[in-house]
């Protein structure tokens, strides 16, 4: 069956749904979690998060803080390019994000990356080593889920198209993981026509005293998070949003030819998550996270960053920011993209850089920020960092900020009753941003 014919065919609405259930779906708590969501209005509000890991940490040398007056063997074989911001280069590879830069703003001084792999710190803002607390702190997606409330019912409020994705509710519960699809699985998203609705009734009747009984046994303590998890699966079922918005062949044609019209065919696949992300958060999602694998260029930095890493990331950043600026959306949607980690000034061998956890970089857009900015600079060497110093905590504060939410407010309990502060209260939002 065609991805179109599941849309068209095998997605029933969740009025139909309900309508055509032999047993009242108003016995549920299912239900009345659906009412009591609608009559909250979670719905209403816009504001929305796409995050852009760069997987492995990207050379900041080489994209967007090129060391002109550098030796050769730092500066590497990149030449650099007028951006729209004046006075700013851009790396040649990076043609389509340059004529648009002053739609970004830069920071280029972020200190406290910890220098290994793990999406842990770009995905929550905070340190996992040499410890972290009971339960591990939750991400993005799961902040913004529990106090921007949910997006659109159908809709996972937090969604990840990253096969990196390490962190998810933490010490919120499982009712905050980031739902996850799997490559090819559409057609799992869909309800099936072959199960009478009545079987479906029967089974979320099942489910819901399954938990209950559970619970009152001590045999299942996350309670909320499983009716938390059924509620999720109720939507998707019952809504097309999810699997029209994941499906890039339902989109216009048109869209997916600029999105791809600079990269080569082999990696359309990874360019189409940034065609994808968009149709999420147009379909009510929260927070999307996106990546791009490959960064850890030890070998082969500049053959695989001017043919694979940075025409993706410039066709499909560049593209995405501008859809959202071109559907009004730019003011609501905050985008932001950084690794792990910066890279050596010093060439490893002919041509690869090792980790540089002394400088990281972002860029940083939508929400209503300021753009057209660099924040922060490096030594001509681009090795250490000389002026406004970043912490990671500082760009969560500030996206926070950007969807309306005060991060001295954002606390949580972990696992074993004590209570914490989602950002370090020393890191506040940047005020040149916001």
């Amino acid at each position: 069956m065609s991805a179109m014919s599941l849309q068209e065919k095998a997605l029933l609405s969740r009025r139909q749904l309900l309508r055509a259930g032999g047993v009242a779906f108003s016995s549920l708590p299912l239900a009345g979690l659906l009412r009591a969501e609608a009559a909250a209005g979670q719905e209403e509000s816009k504001k929305a998060v796409v995050m852009v890991l760069l997987e492995g940490g990207p050379s900041h040398i080489d994209t967007w803080d090129m060391k002109l007056d550098a030796p050769a063997e730092i500066r590497g074989e990149f030449r650099p390019i007028p951006s729209s911001i004046p006075g700013v280069p851009l790396c040649e590879h990076l043609p389509l994000l340059a004529s648009r830069l002053d739609r970004f703003s830069v920071v280029r001084s972020i200190v406290d990356s910890i220098g290994v792999h793990t999406s842990y710190q770009c995905e929550t803002g905070r340190k996992n080593r040499p410890s972290e607390p009971s339960g591990g702190w939750p991400s993005m997606g799961a902040v913004l889920q529990k106090f921007a409330g949910d997006g659109c019912s159908g809709v996972p409020s937090s969604i990840t198209l990253s096969p990196y994705t390490r962190t998810g509710g933490g010490f919120f519960g499982s009712a905050y993981q980031l739902f996850k699809p799997q490559q090819g699985a559409l057609a799992d998203l869909a309800f099936n026509e072959d199960l009478p609705l009545s079987r479906l009734d029967e089974r979320l009747n099942l489910a819901s005293r399954f938990s209950s009984t559970a619970a009152t046994s001590g045999g299942l303590t996350d309670v909320a998070g499983t009716n938390e998890l059924h509620r999720q699966a109720y939507e998707m079922l019952s809504s097309p949003g999810l699997v029209s918005a994941l499906d890039v062949s339902a989109a216009d044609p048109s869209d997916r030819e600029r999105y791809r019209a600079r990269v080569p065919r082999r990696y359309w696949q990874h360019v189409d998550k940034f065609l994808s992300a968009r149709r999420l958060v147009e379909a009510g999602a929260r927070y999307v996270m996106v990546s791009i694998g490959g960064f850890d260029t030890h070998k082969a930095n500049f053959t695989r960053l001017k043919s694979e890493l940075l025409p993706i990331l410039d066709s499909g950043l560049t593209h995405l920011v501008g859809d959202l600026h071109d559907r009004g959306l730019h003011d609501d949607v905050t985008v932001f993209a950084w690794g792990e980690f910066g890279r050596s000034p010093t060439l490893q061998g002919a041509d690869g850089r090792n980790h540089w956890p002394r400088v990281n970089t972002a860029l940083l857009t939508g929400g209503g920020m300021q753009t057209g900015q660099i924040i922060g600079s490096t030594d001509r060497l681009g090795g250490e960092v000389t002026s406004r110093p970043v912490h990671s905590g500082e760009i969560f504060a500030t996206i926070y900020q950007c969807c309306g939410l005060d991060a001295s407010r954002l606390t949580g309990t972990d696992l074993s009753g004590r209570p914490l502060q989602l950002v370090d209260p020393a890191h506040q939002a940047l005020p040149e941003l916001v």
